[in-house]
């Protein structure tokens, strides 16, 4: 088989292993196993299994990436090292749109982190434009030989930049890398990728952008932290891309302990919308009984009215499939359900922007990475624990992106306001006193 540049390999994937360099899976730090695939350390993780079936000796493995193939303390692993590649002057970048104050002050931000090799925080509202933001530096870095990674933990984020960057950058090779995938790696120079897929490569990229930073699993995986480091060069830029820092992150820039870059508007310059409240009641008793809460009926209605298009967040798959069965009874049709286990997922993102269907039923699979044109946003049990500060922001970040559309209503249904609720409704606001400050939204915004 064919081995590129960057990638991880094991001897029976190998042709001709004497051209290749080759480190141990597993290593020795101190007196701590460490695997070097997965960056597992852990003592609980790794076992130990008899060696050549003899019971008194034996093979240290990692446990944590097994899954993926077994890796032991006798395990080699194989690499070719990726060579410099030519400077060119070439005009990658395919694009007529003017970028606005706020974008132009991010993207001198990331263009000046790349070409510094420093690492930056992009922390910009949703909406704003962010991937548009890094393309100047992309650019940058591809006439300069370097090779580029932009990667998210979402699968569907991965599947939305990837059209998007194949117009924008027509005559540059990319490949899109994660689980289902019908593409594959061959020595690409840029390279959109899920951060579980760059587990298997090695100090390849120059410079790799982390979209939706905070996203699960990644901010709740240090594993998916160290495949991320390990697939870039030891000198090399790394920024982090996100609507939503994590608290620890919001404290180091507030500290000045992280260079960090703010864009607290939208490349339309209106305001984010502001979300409200509404309380529903024992919402749980109101399924039960076989009926829609009073207040979601009138807001449906709405919907309906203006001929418009909605996203409903449910706090579990099993009250998003009592709504659906409800909405059947009582005679809605153009509607669908969706969550991250769905084979049809992308089918009925499509069917929700075709005005194909009214309303989708969402969990927060659909909390950030897509954009729809003038859709409203509910959230249904907004006080349940999955709606964190962070994913309150996001989902309010789908309404009133596009600015043929750039408003729209985010109403969060809840039996009681948490603090979360709280703390996302200050966000939104904090972000558009900040964006009137700056003079970046329009008058009267």
């Amino acid at each position: 088989m064919s081995c590129y540049p960057g990638k991880l390999y094991l001897s029976k994937e190998v042709d001709n292993p004497f051209k290749m360099k080759v480190i141990k899976a597993l290593q020795k730090k101190q007196s701590q196993w460490m695997c070097m695939r997965c960056g597992n350390d852990n003592p609980i993780k790794f076992g130990q299994i008899p060696k050549n079936n003899l019971p008194a000796d034996s093979l240290i493995y990692c446990r944590n990436c097994l899954i993926m193939g077994r890796m032991d303390e006798e395990t080699d692993l194989y690499y070719l090292e990726a060579q410099e590649l030519k400077k060119c002057k070439e005009d990658f970048l395919k694009w007529a749109f003017q970028l606005k104050a706020g974008q132009m002050k991010g993207s001198k931000a990331v263009m000046n982190a790349i070409q510094k090799r420093e690492e930056l925080l992009l922390w910009s509202v949703a909406g704003s434009g962010k991937t548009e933001m890094t393309f100047a530096g992309i650019e940058w870095a591809l006439q300069q030989g370097l090779r580029v990674c932009l990667c998210s933990p979402r699968v569907d984020v991965c599947i939305e930049l990837f059209p998007r960057l194949k117009e924008v950058f027509p005559t540059v090779k990319i490949t899109c890398l994660y689980g289902d995938s019908d593409q594959s790696f061959q020595g690409e120079q840029f390279v959109i990728a899920t951060t579980h897929q760059l587990i298997k490569f090695y100090q390849y990229f120059d410079v790799v952008l982390v979209d939706e930073v905070d996203a699960f699993p990644y901010a709740q995986d240090p594993y998916l932290e160290y495949a991320v480091k390990k697939a870039a060069k030891d000198h090399s830029a790394h920024i982090y891309i996100t609507a939503t820092p994590s608290p620890e992150w919001q404290r180091r820039c507030s500290k000045g302990e992280m260079k960090h870059v703010k864009i607290p508007a939208r490349y339309h310059q209106y305001k984010l919308p502001e979300p409200r409240t509404c309380w529903i009641g024992n919402w749980s008793k109101c399924l039960a009984r076989r009926k829609i809460p009073t207040k979601l009926v009138k807001w449906l209605s709405e919907i309906q009215r203006k001929r418009q298009r909605a996203l409903i967040f449910f706090p579990e798959i099993k009250v998003m499939e009592e709504m659906r069965e409800i909405m059947q009874t009582e005679g809605y049709e153009k509607f669908s359900t969706v969550h991250s286990g769905d084979k049809k997922r992308k089918e009925k993102v499509e069917a929700l922007r075709n005005f194909e269907i009214e309303f989708l039923l969402t969990t927060t699979i659909l909390e950030r990475g897509v954009t729809f044109e003038n859709v409203q946003v509910a959230v249904f049990g907004a006080e349940g624990p999955i709606f964190t500060e962070a994913a309150l922001v996001q989902i309010a970040g789908r309404a009133g992106r596009k600015i043929e559309y750039p408003t729209g209503d985010v109403c969060f249904f809840h039996y009681g306001i948490t603090k979360q609720i709280r703390q996302a409704i200050r966000h939104v606001q904090m972000m558009n006193r900040l964006g009137r400050q700056e003079g970046l939204l329009r008058e009267g915004e």
